[in-house]
């Protein structure tokens, strides 16, 4: 039986009082280079279909998808496409891009009338989404026409919009909620105009009261839709653990959300359903929340797909006066999934959710100590796993021990790490080890469903 939790996982200081507060805001980038990454997403690159030395305008489609896998990917400026060619990305790695001259003047593209929802039907649903370029906004990065197209219409029980927002410091679905919310609800019953059978739940944070009062307020007269409650335990917004407390129906990392019924859906995500089916408008910006303790304002910004992480920083006041770039810590993400980053010359894309800058002096990695062997590792994974056991695996390097002992089932959430008191970096080595076995098909079986490359 649901009841809005799940096992393991942990209660962590979620920061979120910095921005919480703080409207979204509306930021341009200045006139300058645009950088677009042709994989801003899991498949195969976009194809661009601009050339150098072309005029582009705002919502112009530059690249399109290659497969059903892919996504296609629009301006967000209008200007001169200056290069096709390699540039540096939050990830570390340099990926094919278009860059383009933005000159300021935003000049749009003709987008048709809106749509009126008695007008959906499936294929307008379905290409509305595929040709906006809308993917899995949380992190996840799957094309949303293929999540969408391979649910079954009937056997589509449960669709959920994921508003729980468990990672630390961020708050762009709060903010979302409050300022936006018939966009999110709106999203939502797109996507139930194709699934007949499925009810909507939001699911929201117990720490979120004002957003729950406010979207059951909003839905008390719409019977397919409700709105629920679930723990404010990390990592309640993992898609398996989520789609637990919510219908108590388990699956596996080889299983997708539709093998039992669900489909899971982010906020932002829902929105851009909304502005792409809707408003006929494509996928060019996004929330991002920036935020952290070494930040001079913190908040929440509605931002321009192609935009630097620098530029954005400095919309956010850059660092506080007494550091300099020597004394932070720049995370691509929040606390606890993130990955660090010292490059800031990198562009802001279709999966970037934040950018958590923290004091150095606060970030300080403690010296490990030999295992205690407590088990506390044990208790906090929600997926029943032995981290130590996974991280013995990964030291050895031995693949074939690690997929034994199940370690393809781990969602990367950093609870053994975060509670460990030896401070053993147990998820860092485990992570690591996935990424590895993932790129081998023929080891990692059906856990490759996910990132199929059609």
């Amino acid at each position: 039986m649901a009841r809005g939790t799940f096992a393991g996982g942990v209660h962590v200081d979620d920061g979120k009082d910095m921005s919480r507060d703080r409207s979204i805001q509306t930021v341009f980038p200045e006139n300058g280079e645009m950088v677009f990454p042709l994989s801003q997403h899991i498949g195969k690159p976009s194809i661009p279909v601009v050339h150098v030395g072309d005029y582009v305008r705002t919502g112009q489609l530059i690249a399109r998808a290659d497969t059903e896998m892919s996504a296609n990917l629009h301006a967000s400026v209008s200007g001169r496409v200056t290069a096709i060619e390699e540039r540096p990305t939050a990830g570390g790695e340099k990926e094919m891009s278009i860059v383009i001259e933005n000159d300021g003047v935003f000049l749009e593209v003709f987008y048709p009338e809106n749509r009126q929802m008695e007008q959906l039907n499936r294929y307008t649903v379905l290409s509305g989404i595929r040709n906006a370029g809308i993917v899995g906004m949380g992190g996840a990065g799957m094309p949303t026409y293929y999540k969408l197209s391979q649910a079954d219409e009937t056997d589509t029980e449960v669709i959920i919009a994921n508003c729980v927002e468990c990672e630390p410091y961020l708050t762009s679905d709060y903010r979302r909620i409050l300022e936006n919310p018939w966009k999110i609800i709106n999203g939502l019953m797109v996507l139930l105009t194709i699934f007949p059978r499925a009810k909507g739940f939001i699911a929201v944070s117990r720490d979120n009261p004002e957003g729950f009062v406010l979207l059951r307020d909003l839905l008390r007269d719409e019977p397919r839709i409700f709105v629920k409650k679930v723990s404010s335990k990390f990592p309640v917004g993992s898609e398996r653990q989520l789609i637990y407390a919510l219908t108590g129906r388990s699956m596996n990392a080889r299983m997708l959300p539709y093998d039992i019924g669900c489909l899971v859906c982010n906020t932002d995500t829902l929105v851009a359903i909304n502005q792409a089916v809707i408003m006929n408008e494509p996928l060019i910006t996004r929330i991002v929340t920036v935020t952290g303790d070494a930040i001079e304002k913190p908040c929440n910004f509605r931002v321009r797909i192609g935009m630097s992480y620098l530029d954005l920083l400095e919309q956010a006041g850059g660092f506080r006066k007494d550091l300099t770039v020597n004394d932070v810590l720049i995370l691509d993400g929040g606390p606890m999934t993130g990955r660090v980053i010292t490059d800031l010359n990198v562009p802001v894309t279709k999966l970037t959710s934040a950018i958590v800058v923290m004091r150095k002096q606060k970030m300080t990695i403690q010296p490990t100590t030999p295992c205690m062997r407590c088990g506390r590792c044990i208790q906090v994974c929600p997926n029943a796993l032995v981290p130590l056991t996974l991280f013995r695996d990964a030291q050895k390097d031995n693949e074939t021990a690690f997929v034994r002992h199940n370690g393809l089932e781990c969602n990367n959430c950093g609870c053994c790490s975060y509670t460990c008191p030896s401070k053993l970096q147990l998820s860092p080595a485990i992570f690591s080890m996935k990424a590895k076995i993932m790129k081998k098909p023929e080891m990692a079986g059906d856990y490759t469903r996910r990132f199929m490359r059609k």
